[in-house]
């Protein structure tokens, strides 16, 4: 592993334990040359994936970009990073789980949505109103009409943090 201070490609690991949902392997670093210490993370890929856009082009799936996608729609929104994390985990293992090395962007956006949609519903109108290119606000009106109510949880008294943290499907 390169040391990102120095560039040099001769790094120690002093220290490797998994991640609290044991979905990677945290490694901790010191580079011998130049005493920097820093962190890695070492995942399971269970094989390559390459996204076709729809203008055609083939680009490598980036797992850090879908997480930052997913962090934009979730910014200042009251969800628990480690949720955060474990969607975006089960959402590369049902992609990698597919059987096709090459998956469309329309698929992963659906996906994305769809979890998004149980987690938190102002991510979801968020995302979606990036993914599907709203032009005006009858747009989010519609889909707005596709939300399911909730107000059986209003009325028995649980806010959104009680009814996610008991939402099945999450956890995938």
């Amino acid at each position: 592993m390169r040391c990102p201070y120095c560039g040099s490609l001769d790094t120690q690991v002093k220290d490797s334990r998994p991640t609290e949902d044991s979905a990677a392997i945290r490694r901790r670093r010191i580079c011998p040359d130049c005493g920097g210490r820093f962190t890695t993370f070492e995942r399971v890929q269970l094989r390559e994936l390459t996204v076709l856009k729809r203008s055609g082009r083939r680009v490598p799936f980036d797992r850090d970009k879908l997480a930052r996608s997913i962090e934009v729609a979730l910014r200042k929104r009251p969800v628990d990073p480690e949720r955060v994390e474990r969607l975006v985990s089960g959402l590369v293992r049902r992609l990698e789980s597919m059987g096709e090395s090459e998956i469309t962007s329309e698929i992963i956006g659906e996906r994305v949505m769809e979890s998004l949609k149980q987690l938190d519903d102002v991510a979801y109108v968020r995302f979606a109103s990036v993914y599907r290119n709203f032009r005006e606000a009858k747009d989010f009106e519609t889909l707005l009409g596709e939300l399911e109510p909730r107000s059986t949880d209003a009325e028995a008294g649980e806010g959104p943090a009680l009814r996610h943290a008991r939402e099945p499907g999450l956890d995938d």
